[in-house]
């Protein structure tokens, strides 16, 4: 018998690059930037069409599923995970790299079922990308199978982050004192593309060695978590504890030795849970 969701990742990778055609049309005319939770917190009319347009198709194809998608909740729908098949919709992630033209912007959807991620889709859509992730069956980008690194010496690692959207000075604080204790073990380096699924499928490629973030939501790492533990990563929380879809921090890193290591330098933001619904 087949994988009961093979049926649904196929539809999410049909679903993905329909959205990320949309995204790159967009790119060639005028955004209308929106501002949510900060200054630097953006929304553009794009990111609610692809929503719309991916929970809509989904809707009429499986209408029993849930949804929890980036935009809905900023409008104030909730952000519960239940046992019911879920699917987890960033539909552009990367949106101020879509503001400014930079070329790494991604759609994301990630499906869970009783609370666990089954499979991810992220479509680096400027850069033609298609990275998947199924349970037991492997993660791979535009076919290719992945694989981590492997790496487990953090002095020859690559490390990914973002800074993030809060620009309060106590947080930006801790943000650079973590990063300066990374590259003070030392660390080969340190880099940020914009777009947290993306960060995650780079370590999932193994062109980078880990990626941490705290600030973070479930629709960013949904996706991309199944791709890097599929690849032979793994997923943490930001204390090294077990990775908690929902409490919106994540290390993703090529070897367990790596992930803990991180942890262990990292000094913690106190953050609201995103099944609070409070996040914005």
């Amino acid at each position: 018998m087949g994988d009961p969701w093979q049926e649904c990742m196929d539809f999410a990778v049909v679903l993905a690059r329909k959205a990320g055609t949309v995204v790159c049309a967009a790119l060639k005319e005028s955004v209308t930037v929106m501002v949510k939770s900060s200054p630097a917190d953006l929304v553009t009319a794009t990111d609610q069409k692809v929503e719309e347009l991916i929970i809509s198709s989904i809707k009429e194809k499986y209408p029993s599923h849930s949804f929890i998608g980036e935009e809905s909740v900023a409008a104030g729908a909730g952000s519960t995970l239940t046992d019911n098949p879920t699917w987890i919709i960033d539909p552009i992630d990367g949106t101020t790299n879509f503001v400014h033209r930079f070329p790494f912007v991604a759609v994301s959807i990630g499906f869970a079922v009783n609370k666990q991620v089954e499979f991810g889709v992220v479509y680096s859509c400027v850069e033609d990308k298609m990275y998947t992730g199924m349970k037991g069956k492997g993660s791979f980008c535009n076919g290719q199978k992945l694989q981590v690194s492997g790496q487990k010496d953090i002095t020859k690692s690559m490390i990914l982050t973002e800074l993030g959207s809060n620009r309060n000075p106590e947080v930006i604080k801790i943000v650079l004192s973590n990063m300066e204790r990374l590259l003070c073990i030392p660390i080969h380096g340190i880099r940020a593309v914009g777009t947290a699924a993306v960060n995650m499928c780079l370590v999932a490629t193994g062109g980078a060695d880990a990626y941490y973030e705290m600030g973070i939501h479930c629709w960013d790492m949904a996706a991309s978590s199944i791709i890097i533990t599929e690849a032979g990563g793994v997923v943490l929380d930001a204390t090294g504890g077990p990775f908690d879809l929902m409490s919106r921090r994540v290390i993703a890193a090529s070897s367990r030795e790596i992930g803990e290591r991180i942890a262990k330098e990292m000094q913690i933001i106190a953050l609201e849970r995103d099944d609070t619904g409070e996040e914005h």
